[in-house]
């Protein structure tokens, strides 16, 4: 026993972990022990424990198990752990072999098929697990080359398959044994850890935490319980003290540490063991713009202020559920001994008197002031606790094309428009405000590109544009928007380079009446807060889906009640599998095909026969409400069998999923959709297209409901193989990673029982929330992508005859002399 425990103690100092050391221990039942930790080290991945002999056999699993039938995850072999490791969790010191936090994200047991020694030696561990999470077959195969470290983790074909390879990953985010997440059992164990260590230590450096943000309002906030302070032109940062030194972070969570270089030191006479700053970074010599003379600064190596207005965090106590107030008390007192003309400085306020504020600040040229609610908390997000008014119009734009100079200058004006849900929207030309060196430095970051980034660009300023990729932000100051939605007057500020382009959205007043998107009816308003749409109440209307794009739930809601009739038709009466993201995009993200409870009357329920013989409840929608209902519920995409309701057990169509590996461009997998097609029309069946929405193509036939799975599937595979054998430097059709390398993977594995596609009209859960769309063939071969088409882009399309509708009232059938053409191609390639 203590032989197979000497490499885990000899990599450990059990002085400075807690982790269990490593000595002998009875076995725990007559069941062997299972369990899975997630492990934040130099690397996130998943540790799998398997209970034999005394100890815990363990492999690391970069990408953690897989539910995908086939599915092959790497797992290198680690050292023998003892059997109390099996349900640890909490922090592993850092500098500590294997330090970060350990989370308990699985367990209970095992059973081997055969003798364990035997299948270890021969590198074939096959196995059952019942876990709380991962259940049924799976198998350990080492490589052949690599030597006892290197292993794969196999999913094995049961009724615990599932589509979707990172489905188990995504849905549990919590500890098994304590529900808490991975942020929350490190902060325990920070806080253990100083409750232990005591006060007078050297504490290390706080996390990185997202910044509380301001909304845009017309006017300041009146009354006593507000404070105000001027709206700085800087780049927002936060400066994390302690252990180790300063970490300087944009609003983004990007490291500037070295990019602000000239605030090295500046932090010293702070009198504290460690903290979390919040302020702003501005050049110490202002001329001209404050933002200019910033960008100037850090590119001549100037000096530059960093402007203190928030504490986070101080001496490892969290001080964001404090009030406002309270945070301002204790950072005041943290700054008594700070110079007050330093490069570290704290922020002046006045609380009440809004209007006389923001009058006087405007009246000195500063960009507008911010007022903070007294009384509130810290949040990390968009609060309307903190508000801002600006004295000016200032906008972030996105730079996608310019207007070329017949003079001696890079370009005439520059073109910008900004993320909405219907995609980059063109907001008009920014031509003054650049100084000659501006105009050099922003030409040599462009990237020229053909075709327009934009939507609805006027087509006398698209006649003699250059486009560009859509990838430079620039800060704008302008006098208004025209009657058309274009900027006038507009005057460029600088480049921002703390800011991603897919974040750029139009700011509103959300004191004013916003511009609409479109020409939809604004939903019906209701007491609580919430909206209204097909009869369905929508919850948080104003919740961000997409936070690049600016695209809400109430969005994605109107969506589907647009769509509904066609997602009715084409959806309806199947089993669907809903992709759900409560909270965002930005949030946690899962699979659900089972009913549960709490779902919305609109949604229909079904009892299906599985696998292992007994039934599970599924859903399905039979009425535009239901697709409705399920955005209320967060479903952000829906995907389908190929069988209805009423003939479980006959698909009535049969597809193929053309996924190109990443190396490949668009044109490959276009090409690839137009020849299978023509393979399909070789044994007499006419086929159709959709662009998923990603990077892919389906091609697809209707059929009549005459055969089972088993045929389905066998012609699709068989079809599938033969043209992979055919041009075996084109396609593939395994699922294998390696194999797939500069190939398109023809997946046929859509077309069995229980397995499901991405619906047409579905919205994805990708960057800007493109949506899978049916297309023509002739249109398919103008298209320059597979995900172009945005909501507001489907909006027109419902209004014209739909592909998918039109061919799936063609009915077809898999003959036997459809069989028997492909046995014959299929031994011909033989």
């Amino acid at each position: 026993m203590v032989d197979k425990l000497n490499e885990y103690n000899a990599r450990r100092d059990f002085r400075k972990t807690r982790e269990p050391k490593g000595e002998a221990s009875p076995r725990r039942g007559e069941d062997l022990w299972f369990s899975i930790q997630k492990h934040d080290a130099s690397a996130l991945h998943y540790d799998l424990r398997l209970e034999w002999d005394g100890v815990l056999l363990s492999w690391a699993v970069p990408k953690g198990p897989s539910p995908k039938l086939g599915d092959k995850r790497l797992a290198q072999r680690t050292e023998d752990h003892p059997l109390d490791y099996g349900d640890f969790e909490g922090t592993i010191p850092e500098g500590e072999y294997g330090g970060g936090t350990v989370m308990l994200w699985d367990k209970g047991t095992w059973t081997p098929r055969g003798d364990v020694d035997e299948m270890l030696a021969a590198g074939n561990l096959k196995m059952d697990i019942a876990g709380e999470r991962i259940r049924g077959g799976y198998a350990l195969v080492r490589f052949k080359k690599g030597g006892d470290r290197a292993w794969l983790l196999i999913k094995e074909k049961d009724q615990y398959v599932e589509g979707d390879s990172d489905a188990l990953t995504g849905e549990y985010l919590t500890s098994v044994q304590t529900g808490r997440d991975m942020d929350a059992i490190a902060q325990d164990a920070d806080a253990e850890e100083l409750a232990t260590d005591g006060p007078d230590r050297d504490l290390k450096a706080p996390k990185f935490q997202k910044p509380q943000l301001a909304t845009l309002v017309g006017d300041a906030p009146e009354g006593g319980d507000w404070v105000h302070e001027t709206k700085f032109d800087g780049y927002r940062a936060l400066a994390s003290v302690g252990k180790g030194g300063v970490t300087l972070w944009t609003r983004n969570g990007k490291d500037w540490t070295e990019k602000f270089g000239a605030l090295a030191g500046a932090f010293d006479p702070l009198p504290c063991d460690a903290c979390l700053l919040d302020g702003e970074v501005m050049a110490a010599k202002i001329s001209g713009s404050p933002f200019s003379s910033l960008q100037r600064a850090l590119k001549e190596g100037g000096d530059l202020v960093f402007f203190c207005f928030d504490l986070l965090s101080l001496d490892g106590e969290d001080l964001t559920g404090e009030s406002q107030k309270d945070r301002r008390d204790a950072l005041e007192k943290l700054f008594r001994g700070v110079p007050k003309t330093g490069p570290l400085r704290l922020t002046d306020q006045v609380v009440g008197h809004g209007d006389e504020v923001y009058a006087a600040a405007c009246k000195e040229g500063a960009e507008g002031i911010i007022s903070k609610k007294l009384s509130a908390p810290y949040r990390s997000t968009r609060s309307k606790a903190w508000v801002k008014v600006k004295c000016t119009k200032r906008q972030e734009f996105v730079v996608g094309g310019y207007a070329p100079s017949d003079k001696n200058r890079s370009f005439a004006s520059l073109l910008v428009g900004e993320h909405g849900p219907d995609g980059l929207r063109y907001r008009g030309r920014v031509g003054t405000g650049y100084s000659q060196d501006d105009m050099q430095a922003l030409a040599k970051g462009f990237i020229a590109r053909k075709t327009p980034p934009f939507r609805d660009v006027p087509k006398n300023i698209a006649r003699d544009a250059v486009w560009v990729r859509a990838d430079t932000v620039i800060e704008v100051e302008f006098t208004e928007f025209t009657a058309d939605g274009h900027i006038r007057h507009g005057a460029y500020q600088g480049t921002r380079e703390d800011k991603a382009a897919e974040n750029v959205t139009l700011e509103t007043p959300q004191d004013e009446a916003p511009e609409p998107p479109d020409k939809t009816p604004e939903p019906k308003a209701r007491r609580d807060g919430a909206a209204e749409v097909a009869g369905q109440r929508i919850s948080s209307p104003d919740r961000e889906v997409f936070p690049s794009s600016g695209c809400t739930k109430l969005d994605l809601a109107r969506h589907y009640d647009r769509a509904g009739e066609r997602l009715t038709a084409i959806a309806g009466h199947r089993p669907l599998s809903l992709l759900r993201a409560p909270k965002g995009m930005s949030g946690q993200t899962f699979f659900q095909k089972h009913a549960s409870d709490g779902f919305p009357d609109a949604v229909e329920e079904v009892e299906i026969e599985e696998k292992n013989g007994g039934t599970g409840t599924y859903i399905y929608a039979t009425r535009p409400e239901g697709f409705v209902a399920c955005a209320q519920m967060g479903t952000i995409e829906f995907h389908i069998w190929g069988s209805r309701t009423d003939r479980i057990d006959r698909p009535d169509r049969l597809i193929f999923d053309l996924d190109p590996d990443e190396g490949l461009g668009w044109a490959d997998t276009r090409s690839a959709a137009f020849d299978l097609r023509d393979r399909l029309e070789d044994l007499g069946l006419s086929a159709g297209a959709m662009v998923t929405g990603g990077k892919g193509v389906h091609v697809w036939v209707p059929l009549r409901r005459a055969h089972g799975w088993d045929t389905v599937k066998g012609f699709s595979k068989t079809l599938a193989h033969v043209m992979a054998e055919a041009e075996p430097d084109r396609f593939v059709a395994t699922m294998s990673k390696a194999r797939r390398k500069g190939r398109i993977f023809i997946d046929y594995l859509r077309n069995e029982r229980g397995q499901t596609a991405v619906s047409p009209y579905s919205v994805r859960a990708r960057q800007g929330g493109p949506v899978a769309v049916p297309v023509e063939w002739a249109e398919l071969k103008r298209l320059d992508g597979a995900n172009l088409f945005t909501m507001g882009a489907v909006k027109e399309r419902l209004e014209e005859p739909c592909p998918y509708l039109t061919r799936a009232d063609d009915l077809q059938q898999i003959t036997r002399g459809t069989l028997s053409k492909l046995e014959d191609w299929a031994a011909a390639d033989d």
